[in-house]
C-alpha cells in the first residue's frame, strides 16, 4: 500500500460536520463510503487508477478551517496523482466556495434566517464526479429509489475498482471511458434494462470526450446545451447535474420539489412573480438558495437526499 498526505484549505465559513451529515442522508452514495466523527473514507477513480481518500478534521473551527487528507492507492503515487486527487476532493466538499456574500443577502430575508442558522457553514456535496451525477440521472429517471440504487450497486461491481484499506473495501464509480469501452450490450447485460444501458453509453461517451474545466467554468448556456445533447439527458437531468455534479449555482432549477420547499419556509401563499423576485435577489447563489432549502426541508423530515 502507498500513502500520501496533505492539507486543504475551505474557505470560511466550512462546517466539515455539516458535510458528513449531509452525505449520511445521501441516498446515491449509500454505502460507498465510511462516515466517522470527523473523518470521511471513499474510493475515486483517477486517470485509470483506484484511489483512496481519507479525509478529516485537522482542527480550527468554522471561521478557521482546516483538514488534512491522505491517499491510498496500490502503486506509488506522482505529483500528478497527488494534484489530481487534491483537486478532487476540493471540488467535490466545494472548499473554495464562498458563501459570505450569500449570507449577506440572507440576513435580509428574515424567513431564510433558520434555514442559514441551522446549515451555517455547510459547502454543498456534489457527486464526486460530474459523470457519476449523469449516471444517476439516467439510472434513477422514472424508477424507485430503491430500484435505481440496485443498479448503480450493479455498474460498480461490474465495472467499477476496488482498493482494500485497513480491511474495507472501498468501490470507485467507474470513469467514463471505461464504460464508453465496455459497450452498450455489456451495460445492458448487467442492467437487465437496454433503455438505460443506452443512455448510460451515451453518457459515458460524451464524458469521455469533454474536458472537465470546460463544464465547471464555461458559459453556463454553452454546458447546458452540451448536456442537453446527450441522449436521455433532458432539462431535468441537465439542470441536476449542473448544480449537484458542477457546482454551477448561478440558475435554479425548477420543479415541484423546489416548489414545496419554498412553500415550507415562506408560506403556501407566495405566488411565482414572489418567487422569482426572491431567486432574483440571491443572483449568482440562487442555487445556494434552493439547495438550502431542500437539504433543510429534507434533514426536517427526516427523508433520505436525492
Amino acid at each position: 500500500m502507498h500513502t500520501e498526505a496533505g492539507a486543504l484549505h475551505p474557505t470560511p465559513p466550512f462546517d466539515f460536520a455539516r458535510s458528513l451529515d449531509f452525505l449520511r442522508r445521501f441516498e446515491p452514495v449509500r454505502g460507498e463510503q465510511a462516515i466517522a466523527p470527523g473523518a470521511l473514507t471513499k474510493a475515486v477513480r483517477i486517470a485509470g487508477r483506484t484511489v483512496v481518500f481519507r479525509v478529516t478534521d485537522a482542527g480550527g473551527d468554522v471561521e478557521a478551517p482546516r483538514l488534512a487528507y491522505t491517499l491510498f492507492t496500490a502503486t506509488p503515487i506522482d505529483a500528478g496523482l497527488k494534484a489530481a486527487a487534491a483537486d478532487r476532493i476540493a471540488f467535490f466538499l466545494s472548499v473554495a466556495d464562498d458563501l459570505r456574500p450569500f449570507y449577506a443577502v440572507a440576513r435580509d430575508d428574515p424567513a431564510f434566517a433558520p434555514v442559514v442558522a441551522r446549515l451555517y457553514g455547510y459547502h454543498q456535496v456534489k457527486f464526486l464526479t460530474p459523470f457519476e451525477n449523469a449516471a444517476w440521472a439516467v439510472l434513477a429517471q422514472r424508477t424507485a429509489l430503491e430500484t435505481a440504487h440496485a443498479l448503480k450497486q450493479r455498474v460498480l461491481a461490474r465495472f467499477g475498482g476496488s482498493l482494500e484499506v485497513e480491511g474495507t473495501v472501498y468501490r470507485a464509480f467507474p470513469e467514463p471511458a471505461q464504460l464508453a469501452e465496455a459497450g452498450e450490450a455489456a451495460l445492458a447485460a448487467a442492467l437487465g434494462d437496454a433503455r438505460k444501458a443506452a443512455y448510460l453509453h451515451a453518457a459515458a461517451e460524451a464524458f469521455a470526450g469533454v474536458d472537465e474545466r470546460f463544464l465547471r467554468t464555461g458559459p453556463f448556456e454553452m454546458v447546458e446545451a452540451w448536456l442537453q445533447g446527450i441522449k436521455g439527458v433532458g432539462q431535468w437531468s441537465s439542470n441536476f447535474i449542473l448544480i449537484r455534479g458542477l457546482g454551477r449555482m448561478e440558475r435554479v432549477p425548477q420543479g415541484r420539489a423546489l416548489a414545496a420547499a419554498i412553500a415550507n419556509v415562506y408560506g403556501p401563499v407566495m405566488s411565482l412573480e414572489a418567487a422569482q423576485r426572491m431567486v432574483d435577489r440571491y443572483g449568482p447563489y440562487q442555487g445556494y438558495w434552493a439547495h438550502y432549502l431542500r437539504t433543510a426541508g429534507d434533514l426536517s423530515a427526516g427523508k433520505a437526499i436525492q
